[in-house]
């Protein structure tokens, strides 16, 4: 008598289950009205189970887990007195906080407030904020507590207005940075209007280890310097890829390429973009989002090369970011090509063969020769000879103008 074994299904049946029990976990939550928030943070709170693999004592860990909870927030509303009435700072950097009416005995002064005894100031962006306060605009503010210095902080915090949109003639008047994300670092070069290089890259490294508030200052820090680096060249724009891998790094569309999964995954697309939009707004660069295909090809085929001698190497993200350049500035990736052998066409009439005679800066195809051949052509055959994104890639070479929000 055979056996009849049956079979549990594939890996992706078996994750498919798994995430629909998920999923209708969620939802009965959001049905209930039960909302699952540890103040403190989840990890802090597991890591009481485990104080000995955290090298903590249990009064260590209480004194993180109370200072944690410890915080007070406000959000601003316009119109109000420095921008905020529950907790008000004055420009001269005098707190004062609203206490409900169960404290209101506890008030040092009138109308319910207690002032603290202590002045703030504010080292990062203080004149913004001392325009807002004067202008009554709104504010929003936190107190909490740093554990590891025994000090407590107030942030403020408010919303930048969007930035009004140029136009990409503008932007690109002074040339433009190409910038190619990769894991670890960003690979940049200064193009000039003509989409010729210009200098040496530069790379802006950046360690994505550690924890949340390491990796974030990691990107914000190789930001800055891109970004100065920017200003100090006299550049309006800088170009980069239109990258979004969220849909990439699943398990279910590449299967075991384990090492191309976490590849990608060190990559932080989403979180340099939406920071690189908020920093640029700041220092008034235009930010301009490319078409990501095939720039590290194309680009190690026609720039790596040609770039490379015995005292500078030129690597494949280097020779990517000027690909992504070239493209924002709606030129072709590809170099100008050389002339034809002699005895094989017409005895190197021209030097390139793009560039008209008497045209230094702009890159066109060769000019079509009316004299004899020995093929016959089609009707219209020359018809898109100087359509440069019909030769490259259909669509537009630069998708659109990104400005901060």
């Amino acid at each position: 008598m055979g056996i009849v074994r049956g079979r549990s299904g594939s890996p992706k049946s078996r994750r498919l289950h798994v995430l629909k029990d998920r999923l209708a976990a969620v939802r009965a939550d959001w049905r209930a009205g039960r909302v699952r928030i540890v103040r403190g943070g989840k990890r802090l709170l597991n890591t009481r189970h485990h104080l000995q693999a955290a090298g903590l004592t249990e009064e260590q860990w209480r004194q993180r887990w109370q200072a944690r909870r410890w915080f007070l927030q406000a959000d601003g509303e316009s119109g109000k007195r420095y921008g905020n009435e529950t907790i008000r700072v004055s420009p001269e950097g005098q707190v004062s906080l609203r206490l409900p009416a169960p404290l209101a005995h506890l008030a040092n002064t009138p109308h319910g407030r207690y002032v603290l005894s202590v002045r703030v100031r504010f080292a990062h962006r203080g004149a913004d904020w001392a325009d807002r306060v004067h202008a009554g605009r709104a504010l929003a503010y936190r107190i909490h507590l740093d554990l590891q210095r025994g000090r407590w902080y107030i942030t403020a915090s408010w919303q930048i207005p969007p930035a009004p949109a140029i136009p990409l003639s503008a932007a690109l008047a002074h040339g433009v940075i190409g910038v190619d994300t990769n894991a670890g670092h960003l690979a940049a070069w200064r193009l000039d209007t003509h989409g010729n290089p210009i200098g040496r890259p530069r790379r802006f490294s950046y360690d994505l280890s550690g924890t949340a508030d390491h990796r974030d200052a990691q990107v914000r820090h190789a930001l800055t310097r891109l970004l100065n680096w920017a200003k100090a060249c006299g550049v309006q724009a800088i170009a980069i890829e239109g990258l979004d891998f969220q849909n990439e790094k699943t398990r279910e569309k590449h299967g075991r390429r384990k090492r191309f999964r976490r590849l990608i995954s060190g990559m932080p697309t989403g979180r340099l973009r939406a920071r690189l939009l908020s920093m640029a707004d700041q220092t008034g660069i235009a930010i301009i989002a490319t078409d990501p295909a095939y720039t590290s090809r194309w680009g190690a085929q026609h720039w790596q090369a040609p770039l490379t001698s015995k005292k500078r190497k030129t690597t494949r993200h280097d020779a990517a970011s000027i690909a992504i350049g070239r493209r924002a500035l709606r030129f072709p990736i590809r170099r100008r090509t050389a002339p034809p052998p002699a005895h094989r066409s017409d005895e190197q009439e021209h030097r390139t063969a793009q560039a008209r005679a008497g045209v230094r800066g702009r890159q066109e195809t060769r000019p079509h020769d009316t004299g004899s051949c020995t093929r016959c052509m089609p009707p219209g055959h020359w018809a898109k000879a100087g359509d440069q994104c019909a030769q490259h890639r259909s669509g537009r070479t630069a998708e659109q103008l990104l400005l901060s929000p």
